[in-house]
C-alpha cells in the first residue's frame, strides 16, 4: 500500500498536523472536514499506523504520527524543489503557491497580480489568504507574505516592493469643525481613529519630520481592526487617520480628505517576505517579479 501513497494526502495530513484540527485544515486547504477525515482515514490504512487521537474538540498527533510529519515535510519540500528546478528549466513555474497580505493591501494590490499570475501560469496552483494578524509564514506554511511595514526577522528573506510611508489624513468638514492641528501635541485633544491591522501597536503613532520622532497616543470615540472601515470613517468627518500613502492618495486628490501635519510621516515600505528554502524558487520569483511591475505602475515609482 505505501507504493500507492498520494502526495496531496501527504499534504493533508501536514496542514492537519500543523493546525491540530481537521476543520483548521479544511478551512486551509478549501475543502470540507469530512474530506479532510476521509483522507487521513486512507493514508492512515496506507501506512498502517494512526497518525491521530481524535476528540470532539480536536486532534491530537500520535508519536508514529510526529515522526511520519518530520518526513512528510522533507518529502514535500523535495518535490517542491524538484518542480522549481522543472520550472527553471523549462521556465515555466509550476506547483502549490501560498501567499498572504492583509486586507486592504492585498484585495486592492496584491489580488489584481495574483489574477493576472494565474492567467499567465495556468501550471501554478495559487491560494490566497489574507489577514488582521501578521502570519508566521514558515510555521503556517506560506511560501510569501506581502507585508506593509519595515520590521522582518532575521530568519526570512525581504525584498522590497515599493516605497510607502503613512500619513495624516481628516475630511475638510472634520477640520472646519475643529481646526487644523499644528502640532503633533494638539492629536491628543482631536478625535483620533486608531486601527488595528497585523503587527502594528493599535493606537500608537510614531511619526517623524526627518528630525524629531514624536510618539501619539490615539484616542478617539471609534477603533477598528480594518483600515479600510476607518477610512471610510475619516472620509465621512469622524477623525483623523493615520493610513498609507497609497491608500488615501486618491482621496486626497478628489479633496475628499485633507493632509494633517504635512511634515510628519511614518515610514512604511511594503516587502515581499519568503522563507530563506525558497530563496532560488520560480514560483516565488515569477510572484515578487510581477509584484514590483504592477506596483511600479500603480503608483508611478520606478521598478
Amino acid at each position: 500500500m505505501i507504493n500507492n501513497l498520494d502526495n496531496g494526502d501527504l499534504r493533508v495530513f501536514v496542514v492537519t498536523a500543523r493546525r491540530s484540527s481537521f476543520a483548521g485544515a479544511a478551512h486551509d486547504l478549501g475543502m470540507s472536514p469530512a474530506y479532510v477525515s476521509k483522507r487521513i482515514g486512507i493514508l492512515e490504512k496506507a501506512l498502517g499506523v494512526r497518525l491521530f487521537h481524535r476528540t470532539t474538540r480536536r486532534v491530537v498527533i500520535t508519536e508514529e504520527g510526529t515522526w511520519i510529519y518530520a518526513r512528510a515535510q522533507a518529502i514535500l519540500q523535495s518535490l517542491d524543489n524538484l518542480l522549481d528546478e522543472v520550472s527553471d528549466l523549462s521556465s515555466m513555474p509550476r506547483g502549490y503557491l501560498r501567499i498572504s497580505s492583509s486586507f486592504g493591501f492585498g484585495r486592492k494590490m496584491v489580488a489584481p497580480v495574483i489574477a493576472q499570475l494565474s492567467r499567465n501560469f495556468p501550471s501554478l496552483q495559487i491560494r490566497f489568504e489574507v489577514f488582521d494578524r501578521l502570519v508566521d509564514i514558515v510555521g503556517e506554511g506560506f511560501d510569501l507574505d506581502v507585508r506593509v511595514g519595515d520590521q522582518v526577522a532575521p530568519h526570512l528573506i525581504a525584498k522590497q516592493l515599493m516605497k510607502n510611508h503613512r500619513i495624516l489624513c481628516a475630511s475638510p468638514a472634520y477640520l472646519k469643525r475643529h481646526g487644523m492641528p499644528q502640532k503633533t501635541q494638539e492629536l491628543s485633544h482631536h478625535n483620533c481613529l486608531a486601527v488595528k491591522e497585523r503587527d502594528h501597536p493599535f493606537g500608537v503613532w510614531r511619526l517623524s519630520n526627518g528630525r524629531d520622532e514624536s510618539v501619539i497616543k490615539a484616542n478617539g470615540v471609534l477603533s477598528s481592526n480594518n483600515g479600510e472601515i476607518a477610512l471610510q470613517w475619516a472620509i465621512q468627518g469622524v477623525g483623523i487617520i493615520l493610513r498609507s500613502l497609497w491608500d488615501v492618495q486618491p482621496h486626497i486628490d478628489s479633496g475628499e480628505l485633507t493632509q494633517v501635519l504635512p511634515e510628519y510621516r511614518q515610514e512604511a515600505n511594503v516587502w515581499a517576505v519568503y522563507p530563506q528554502r525558497l530563496a532560488s524558487s520560480a514560483k516565488v520569483r515569477v510572484c515578487v517579479e510581477a509584484l514590483q511591475r504592477h506596483l511600479a505602475t500603480a503608483t508611478g515609482q520606478k521598478s
